[in-house]
Protein backbone atom coordinates (compact mmCIF):
# COMPACT_ATOMS: atom_id res chain seq x y z
CA UNK A 1 0.00 0.00 0.00
CA UNK A 2 1.49 3.55 -0.62
CA UNK A 3 1.40 6.57 1.25
CA UNK A 4 -0.52 9.06 -1.02
CA UNK A 5 -0.73 12.68 0.44
CA UNK A 6 -4.51 13.85 1.14
CA UNK A 7 -5.73 16.11 -1.17
CA UNK A 8 -7.33 19.51 0.17
CA UNK A 9 -11.14 19.45 0.48
CA UNK A 10 -12.09 22.28 -2.48
CA UNK A 11 -13.32 25.55 -1.77
CA UNK A 12 -16.67 26.56 -3.95
CA UNK A 13 -17.86 29.60 -1.26
CA UNK A 14 -17.15 32.65 -3.34
CA UNK A 15 -16.00 34.61 -0.61
CA UNK A 16 -13.41 32.16 0.15
CA UNK A 17 -12.46 31.81 -3.30
CA UNK A 18 -11.53 35.79 -3.27
CA UNK A 19 -10.07 35.30 0.03
CA UNK A 20 -8.09 32.62 -1.04
CA UNK A 21 -6.97 34.35 -4.47
CA UNK A 22 -5.77 37.16 -2.22
CA UNK A 23 -3.83 35.36 -0.20
CA UNK A 24 -2.17 33.75 -3.39
CA UNK A 25 -0.91 37.34 -4.54
CA UNK A 26 1.39 37.69 -1.37
CA UNK A 27 4.87 35.91 -1.58
CA UNK A 28 4.65 35.76 1.99
CA UNK A 29 1.18 34.49 2.76
CA UNK A 30 2.46 31.81 -0.22
CA UNK A 31 5.23 30.13 1.92
CA UNK A 32 3.61 30.54 5.42
CA UNK A 33 0.71 28.61 3.92
CA UNK A 34 3.06 25.81 2.48
CA UNK A 35 5.19 25.89 5.99
CA UNK A 36 1.72 25.15 7.72
CA UNK A 37 1.06 22.47 5.16
CA UNK A 38 4.10 20.57 5.42
CA UNK A 39 4.74 21.17 9.46
CA UNK A 40 1.12 20.10 9.96
CA UNK A 41 1.16 16.67 7.87
CA UNK A 42 2.68 13.14 8.98
CA UNK A 43 5.83 13.62 6.78
CA UNK A 44 7.10 16.19 9.13
CA UNK A 45 6.83 13.81 12.05
CA UNK A 46 8.57 11.08 10.46
CA UNK A 47 11.06 13.06 8.86
CA UNK A 48 11.74 14.38 13.00
CA UNK A 49 11.87 11.21 13.87
CA UNK A 50 14.11 9.96 11.50
CA UNK A 51 16.60 13.35 12.09
CA UNK A 52 15.91 12.84 15.58
CA UNK A 53 17.13 8.92 15.20
CA UNK A 54 20.02 9.41 13.04
CA UNK A 55 21.16 12.58 15.23
CA UNK A 56 21.54 10.27 18.48
CA UNK A 57 22.57 6.99 16.30
CA UNK A 58 25.39 8.64 14.44
CA UNK A 59 26.72 10.54 17.67
CA UNK A 60 26.51 13.94 16.38
CA UNK A 61 27.00 14.66 19.91
CA UNK A 62 26.73 13.57 23.44
CA UNK A 63 24.59 13.22 25.69
CA UNK A 64 22.71 15.64 26.97
CA UNK A 65 22.24 17.35 23.21
CA UNK A 66 22.85 20.70 23.14
CA UNK A 67 22.87 21.48 19.90
CA UNK A 68 19.61 19.46 19.41
CA UNK A 69 17.91 20.97 22.07
CA UNK A 70 18.59 24.36 20.56
CA UNK A 71 18.14 23.68 17.51
CA UNK A 72 14.48 21.58 18.15
CA UNK A 73 13.52 25.04 20.42
CA UNK A 74 13.99 27.53 17.54
CA UNK A 75 12.45 25.36 15.05
CA UNK A 76 9.46 25.67 17.82
CA UNK A 77 9.74 29.37 18.23
CA UNK A 78 9.13 29.45 14.34
CA UNK A 79 6.64 26.66 13.65
CA UNK A 80 4.44 28.49 17.31
CA UNK A 81 4.59 31.48 14.98
CA UNK A 82 3.30 29.66 11.72
CA UNK A 83 0.71 28.21 14.38
CA UNK A 84 -0.57 31.93 15.09
CA UNK A 85 -0.43 32.83 11.30
CA UNK A 86 -2.47 29.95 10.39
CA UNK A 87 -5.02 30.62 13.23
CA UNK A 88 -5.03 34.17 11.89
CA UNK A 89 -5.99 32.44 8.13
CA UNK A 90 -8.70 30.30 10.08
CA UNK A 91 -10.33 33.80 11.68
CA UNK A 92 -10.11 35.42 8.86
CA UNK A 93 -12.22 32.79 6.58
CA UNK A 94 -14.62 32.63 9.04
CA UNK A 95 -14.27 36.46 8.90
CA UNK A 96 -14.91 36.70 5.53
CA UNK A 97 -17.77 33.81 5.98
CA UNK A 98 -19.78 35.43 8.71
CA UNK A 99 -19.73 38.62 6.79
CA UNK A 100 -21.32 36.95 3.27
CA UNK A 101 -24.14 35.14 5.85
CA UNK A 102 -24.80 38.85 7.47
CA UNK A 103 -25.29 40.21 3.96
CA UNK A 104 -27.30 37.02 3.22
CA UNK A 105 -29.60 37.73 6.30
CA UNK A 106 -30.09 41.37 5.65
CA UNK A 107 -31.25 40.77 2.04
CA UNK A 108 -33.58 38.63 3.42
CA UNK A 109 -35.08 40.40 6.26
CA UNK A 110 -35.67 43.06 3.12
CA UNK A 111 -37.73 40.35 0.79
CA UNK A 112 -39.31 39.77 4.31
CA UNK A 113 -40.33 43.19 4.18
CA UNK A 114 -41.16 43.63 0.99
CA UNK A 115 -43.60 40.02 1.18
CA UNK A 116 -45.02 41.14 4.44
CA UNK A 117 -45.68 44.72 2.71
CA UNK A 118 -47.47 42.53 -0.40
CA UNK A 119 -49.51 40.83 1.82
CA UNK A 120 -50.78 43.38 3.79
CA UNK A 121 -52.04 44.92 0.39
CA UNK A 122 -53.84 41.78 -1.16
CA UNK A 123 -55.33 41.52 2.52
CA UNK A 124 -56.53 45.18 2.24
CA UNK A 125 -57.76 44.89 -1.48
CA UNK A 126 -59.66 40.75 -0.23
CA UNK A 127 -61.20 42.72 2.41
CA UNK A 128 -62.39 45.90 -0.22
CA UNK A 129 -63.63 43.20 -2.90
CA UNK A 130 -65.58 41.03 0.23
CA UNK A 131 -67.15 44.61 0.94
CA UNK A 132 -68.39 45.49 -1.95
CA UNK A 133 -69.38 41.74 -2.90
CA UNK A 134 -71.90 41.95 0.53
CA UNK A 135 -72.90 45.29 -0.55
CA UNK A 136 -73.73 44.26 -3.85
CA UNK A 137 -75.46 40.95 -2.81
CA UNK A 138 -77.20 42.87 0.18
CA UNK A 139 -78.76 45.09 -2.58
CA UNK A 140 -79.55 42.02 -5.13
CA UNK A 141 -81.32 39.61 -2.26
CA UNK A 142 -84.74 38.68 -3.05
CA UNK A 143 -86.15 40.49 0.63
CA UNK A 144 -85.23 44.03 -0.55
CA UNK A 145 -86.62 43.26 -4.04
CA UNK A 146 -90.25 42.53 -2.76
CA UNK A 147 -90.04 45.11 0.30
CA UNK A 148 -89.47 47.77 -2.24
CA UNK A 149 -91.92 46.64 -5.29
CA UNK A 150 -94.53 46.67 -2.48
CA UNK A 151 -95.16 42.67 -3.04
CA UNK A 152 -94.79 41.63 0.71
CA UNK A 153 -98.72 42.78 1.58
Amino acid sequence: MRWTRPQPIPVTHPALLALAKKRQESIEDRIADRITAFSGSMRFVYLHAIWFAAWIGFGVESYPYGLLTMIVSLEAIFLSTFVLISQNRADAKRQVVANQQWQTVQEEDRQNDELLRLSREILELTKGLHANGSAAADAASPHRLDAASGGGT
